[in-house]
């Protein structure tokens, strides 16, 4: 499993179309850990783009503070589940708290 985290200065990015770049996770699901992590720079951010961008660097979930309801849709549409409301700030613990059942969200910090 693949998963996206939107960043900027090397926090969970709250606004999901204005990250730096992507962190994405290679877990393991079983064991609840993180194989590996690339951070990639994404094309710039017009409506529809990331979503499709995304599922082509192969992620199969966004973790993110805050996304539009169109991009959620776009991203249901092309495979890709999406968590949005994450308050861990820590892109990696983030990640590690979700494959654990122990990532708290709360309102998606994005209100378009």
């Amino acid at each position: 499993m693949k998963i996206a985290v939107p960043v900027a200065n090397q926090l969970l990015c709250m606004h999901f179309g204005h990250c730096e770049v992507f962190a994405f996770f290679e877990v393991d699901e079983a064991k609840k850990i993180i194989k590996s992590c690339t951070e990639v720079t994404p094309p710039a951010h017009e409506p529809g783009i990331l979503p499709q961008w995304v599922k082509k660097q192969g992620a199969d979930l966004v973790l993110a503070g805050g996304m539009g309801q169109r991009a959620q849709e776009l991203f249901n549409q092309n495979g890709v589940h999406v968590v949005v409301g994450v308050t861990e700030n820590n892109p990696a613990k983030a990640v590690l708290d979700y494959l654990k059942g122990n990532l708290i969200t709360g309102t998606n910090a994005c209100d378009h």
